[in-house]
């Protein structure tokens, strides 16, 4: 008893000391500009896909400075990279023991899980949360676009959506449909813009 209560005591031990350094290393993403956009770009909507030059444009900043860190976030085993022509597509490796973690870290950067539960907890009968726009594509322009599915008070919608954008400091944008009315239009409007589903009635 003594000898299994030591070696439960050793792995978690072993499993804590574990997740102090990646939380630390965590800690160094977040407190670089680059690396903070690198994890939004690719961590935020696991279906995200860029190469090196694309998001060497879209940050503004050098293409050895952006490879730097892809190499980083690579050896760490939090990207995986394939070569589709002359392009390196990277991607975010969900498969990462720490890759829930991250993204959680990124939904309380941006503000979302305030979001879901300022509106979710209060709106009722909701069936599904999309995120668009920006975010949906890893960008941090400040701006939250959001498509509500279900049956709601778009009054009070309006409200809460008020309350959150002062919790959050960010702007959000909305669309709201019922049940219906996005089984006729959800699949134009997925052919136009990337969609993140972040909440669903069970």
């Amino acid at each position: 008893m003594a000898k299994h209560s030591i070696g439960a005591c050793h792995t978690t031990l072993i499993r804590f000391i574990y997740f102090i350094g990646w939380f630390a290393l965590l800690d160094s993403f977040i407190s670089s500009q680059t690396r903070l956009k690198l994890l939004l770009r690719l961590f935020l909507n696991p279906a995200s896909r860029a190469y090196l030059r694309g998001m060497a444009e879209e940050f503004h900043q050098s293409t050895n400075a952006i490879r730097i860190e892809l190499n980083r976030f690579e050896e760490a085993g939090m990207l995986v990279s394939e070569n589709q022509g002359n392009k390196k597509i990277y991607r975010a490796n969900t498969d990462h023991p720490l890759y829930p973690d991250i993204r959680n870290i990124l939904m309380k950067y941006v503000g979302l899980d305030q979001v879901l539960k300022e509106v979710i907890e209060r709106l009722g009968r909701l069936e599904k949360v999309y995120l668009t726009g920006d975010y949906a594509s890893g960008k941090d322009s400040g701006i939250i676009d959001l498509i509500f599915v279900g049956k709601m008070d778009k009054s009070y919608l309006v409200k809460l959506i008020d309350k959150a954008e002062k919790l959050i400091h960010r702007k959000i944008r909305f669309l709201s449909y019922d049940v219906d009315e996005w089984k006729q239009n959800h699949r134009s409007l997925l052919d136009q813009e990337k969609f993140l589903l972040l909440w669903e009635k069970e």
